[in-house]
């Protein structure tokens, strides 16, 4: 698999997995676990635009 889809797909896993602990983090009442899925859901999406571009850069 090349580089690109593979970050696209792990970036896709993590933003899912923020946005489940963000609303786990809302339901329960608990803001560290809110704020972390927040984190994750942001790094998730970087990591997905990182794959776009490796993308258009071919590698």
């Amino acid at each position: 698999m090349k580089t690109s889809t593979t970050d696209k797909v792990e970036g896709t896993i993590h933003k899912m997995k923020g946005e489940v602990k963000e609303t786990v983090g809302q339901i329960t009442n608990d803001p560290y676990l809110e704020a972390e899925g927040t984190i994750e859901k942001a790094e998730g999406k970087t990591q997905e635009k990182v794959g776009q571009i490796k993308k258009v850069l071919g590698k």
